[in-house]
């Protein structure tokens, strides 16, 4: 997907947060240009767990997590969402879920991957994981 306003990344200098933060921000407008509503940015729940952004497709909610990379070598930049961090993600999902009162609603982790290149290379990948078996919502 390739998004006409394209801002340029920070440079390297800035470090891999200032990247990180361009990226979910480069993310956000990129589902907003798929119609997503965007609803909050990097939740961080009290008991532990982490959103990047908690979004709602039409009556779907989403936990996307933004992985934002200058280039792509050796491997994807999902590759590096492993278990414990897929665990986080959950985490803050299902409190978020209870900040809701725990309504019965679609939803799914969501992963957007982003090649800092010129344009940025942006890949969405839904359900990217799902729930582990002993932690049902």
């Amino acid at each position: 997907m390739v998004l006409n306003q394209w801002t340029k990344p920070p440079s390297p200098s800035k470090g891999s947060k200032a990247l990180g933060n361009w990226g979910e921000r480069f993310a956000s407008r990129a589902l907003r240009h798929h119609g997503v509503k965007i609803l909050y940015r990097n939740y961080r729940a009290p008991q532990g767990g982490e959103i990047d952004l908690v979004c709602r497709d039409k009556e779907t909610l989403l936990f996307v997590e933004v992985k934002t990379r200058r280039q792509e070598q050796h491997f994807r930049p999902i590759d590096t969402i492993n278990a414990h961090k897929q665990d986080l993600i959950r985490r803050g999902g299902f409190s978020w879920l209870r900040l809701l009162g725990n309504p019965d609603i679609a939803f799914r982790f969501d992963v957007i991957e982003i090649i800092a290149t010129r344009p940025p290379e942006v890949r969405w990948i839904k359900n990217a994981f799902s729930l582990r078996d002993p932690m049902r919502y």
